[in-house]
């Protein structure tokens, strides 16, 4: 599965941190980036397998099997192997997949996983669906630039900091990043203006940042922190998300990622290993490290 990864990429590739960010990034823009003229000019590829090949795609295996599989893969394998990302990649765009289908199609698939498999997939599918109602597929590919992301080493203490400092649940404050920015792997400015890792402001991170850097991971996610427990976390956490984010639907997202991080361990492994995917009118694109001299790839999933 590496390989086929490594072969993949060489072929091509909400309203408002109180008011306004870049989008939900790895799935759907729940705000439309600021897009290149070049960008919008390159030629969309044509649709090549999902990179999570061999078993996890061989249709003759059930899905549920192939599911639990990739799971296992990413609970157990070394973070940042090539298989381990195959594994998560394929979870991802499943979640999305049985998210856009019918909701019978998708009880199925869930009702033959095991009692942990089943949490970490109806979690992902429902936030799944409530980022896709925020928006429409994108006509431009984004102006953004994909980098490789803090390893999960290096964003942990980061939140556990930020936990101990304003106790704002550090779950919480790995799910605003994931979506905000599929937890640092986007750079980009919001077409309001949002920016860095956590998507803010910079009059709002002139309030919050303490004189930080608006760019640097822990001042962004220390910033993070202390405007949720400001808008009322850790005992208000819906309130606190929807001063973040005027909308309910963003609320329920970063909720179910949040809660399924404090149920599994192997959760936040999971998610860091996602990778960009975006709403283009032709289809979903995955933006790899190195966008956009490294080129979008269409994926079918």
């Amino acid at each position: 599965m590496r390989t086929r990864l490594a072969a993949l990429t060489a072929i091509t590739a909400l309203s408002a941190l109180v008011a306004g960010c870049g989008g939900e990034p790895l799935s759907d823009p729940v705000r439309s980036p600021s897009t290149s003229s070049s960008s919008a000019a390159s030629p969309v590829p044509s649709p090549v397998p999902s990179p999570a090949a061999t078993s996890l795609d061989d249709p003759s295996v059930p899905l549920a099997e192939r599911l639990a599989q990739a799971l296992a893969t990413v609970a157990s394998g070394e973070s940042g192997s090539g298989d381990v990302r195959d594994a998560a990649l394929f979870e991802q765009t499943t979640a999305r997949s049985l998210a856009r289908g019918p909701r019978g199609k998708a009880d199925e698939v869930l009702g033959a996983l095991g009692r942990a498999d089943r949490a970490q997939l109806r979690s992902d599918i429902a936030a799944a669906r409530e980022l896709m109602a925020m928006t429409d597929p994108q006509p431009k590919l984004p102006d953004w630039r994909i980098v490789t992301p803090p390893t999960p080493g290096e964003l942990r203490p980061l939140y556990r900091r930020a936990q101990r400092e304003t106790g704002t649940p550090w779950e919480y404050l790995a799910a605003v990043h994931l979506v905000e920015t599929r937890m640092g792997r986007i750079r980009g400015t919001s077409t309001a203006g949002a920016q860095g890792p956590m998507q803010f402001l910079p009059s709002t991170f002139a309030q919050y940042g303490a004189g930080g850097d608006i760019n640097d991971p822990g001042d962004a996610i220390m910033a993070a922190g202390r405007m949720l427990a400001n808008n009322g976390a850790p005992r208000d956490m819906a309130g606190a998300l929807w001063a973040y984010n005027h909308s309910d639907r963003y609320v329920a997202a970063v909720s179910a990622y949040a809660e399924q991080m404090r149920r599994s361990p192997a959760a936040y492994d999971l998610y860091w290993h996602w990778q960009v995917l975006y709403r283009h009118q032709s289809g979903t694109m995955l933006l790899p490290e190195g966008y956009p001299g490294e080129k979008a790839v269409r994926i079918a999933d």
